[in-house]
């Protein structure tokens, strides 16, 4: 066996293919709730930054659509999400 090729390892899981590397650890998916959490620790951490000694307004206008754009990509799965079944 080459050395990029993974061995097929029984991990009881239906829909993990044994192609993937991480079938070998165990663990195949996203931390979705970490991701989400830091996602809104940086919307925070951003509008936070109006704090300072800044005499402009330019790097406020920055930070606020930053955290703007971050905080439409942290939202648009709820709002997907809304109106549907819980399964």
């Amino acid at each position: 066996m080459a050395s990029t090729e993974v061995e097929p390892v029984d991990t009881g899981w239906v829909r993990e293919p044994d192609d993937a590397p991480s079938a070998r650890f165990g663990w195949h998916g996203q931390a979705t709730k970490s991701f989400i959490i830091a996602g809104w620790f940086c919307v925070f951490a951003l509008l936070a930054m109006f704090i300072g000694n800044h005499r402009g307004h330019v790097e406020d206008i920055w930070l606020v659509v930053f955290a703007a754009f971050l905080a439409y990509f942290l939202l648009k799965p709820v709002w997907a999400k809304r109106g549907r079944w819980k399964n």
